[in-house]
């Protein structure tokens, strides 16, 4: 029997809220990118966990590229880094 394995690395960076963040210019686009990225895997996340018939990959590039890990018996796992310091509890209970 033959067995294969993919392994993705996706960093995600730091604060993606565009008021604590202070982007302007061409961050504050890649800003809103990621966080629209963030966005569609939640929905594909939700709809595996909810077992949908439809699992919308094709809503961003990111859900897309990440179809193999996300899909069929494939194993994921997630890593976050959260900062505990009060400052940040509001972005962290998102």
């Amino acid at each position: 029997k033959k067995a294969s394995s993919k392994l993705c690395l996706v960093d995600l960076a730091g604060s993606e809220r565009l008021g604590r963040s202070g982007a302007v210019g061409q961050m504050q686009k890649e800003a809103i990118e990621i966080n629209k990225s963030l966005c569609a895997l939640g929905d594909v996340i939700n709809a595996r966990a909810t077992k949908s018939s439809h699992v919308p990959f094709r809503t961003s590039t990111l859900t897309h590229l990440l179809y193999d890990a996300l899909m069929g018996d494939s194993k994921t796992l997630m890593l976050l880094q959260i900062n505990p310091s009060a400052d940040s509890f509001e972005e962290t209970q998102c």
